[in-house]
């Protein structure tokens, strides 16, 4: 600003001043610092209120609004005190924020991937499908398959079991369906598929594609 150039800069060079020395002005400065702290603690409370719930879609909003408190506090800090000792406090809050923003966004498109690419699911949650399944009902002589992957938010699950061979398609039928039912109200679980037969030794029903 102290060297003018009417060549490269027709106008002068008043419009660096925000760039490089933040303005100093008492009154200005409430008014932020209580628009900021209001906004922040408005976030906080809206961050809090969306973690009571359970649906993935307002959790969503919870860790957006979480997002905001940190960055807002992080620029509030970093403007005060650029104002009050060292100009370039203000922009280092400004690269804080962006490393921040870009780890937490690298993050949150890394898990929206694995869960829309059909991952399977932890061998202890595994475990369980087949301790639930095992127990469900006397009759089931063995369990060929189980399998959990990731459809969007929650798990698709696919369980072949077998019976007797002389069994009654009802009560055969009884026994999936109940499976099923008790399967699908895991809230880990968006649908259950339940595979009955008689036998193991056959080769699996679907191929899959290497």
């Amino acid at each position: 600003m102290r060297n003018p150039n009417q060549y490269r800069y027709p106008i002068g060079k008043n419009r660096m001043q925000p760039v490089t020395q933040p303005e100093r002005d008492p009154q200005k400065e409430k008014w932020m610092i209580g628009i900021m702290v209001c906004v922040t603690i408005v976030k906080f409370m809206l961050m809090v209120y969306c973690r009571r719930f359970k649906n993935e879609i307002i959790r969503a909003y919870a860790q957006d609004h979480f997002f905001d408190v940190i960055t807002n506090s992080i620029g509030l800090a970093a403007a005060v005190l650029a104002i009050r000792y060292y100009w370039w406090i203000d922009p280092t809050g400004a690269v804080i924020i962006a490393l921040y923003t870009m780890n937490i966004w690298t993050k949150t498109v890394i898990e929206n991937v694995w869960a829309l690419i059909g991952r399977t699911a932890p061998p202890e949650f595994l475990a369980k499908l087949t301790y639930l399944t095992w127990n469900h009902h006397e009759d089931i002589k063995h369990i060929d398959t189980v399998r959990a992957y990731t459809f969007g938010s929650n798990y698709f699950v696919e369980v072949d079991i077998v019976l007797r061979q002389d069994m009654l398609l009802n009560k055969a039928h009884n026994i999936g369906e109940s499976l099923q039912v008790k399967l699908e109200r895991l809230p880990e679980i968006e649908r259950a598929f339940v595979h009955i037969d008689f036998e193991y030794s056959h080769r699996p029903e679907h191929n899959i594609a290497v």
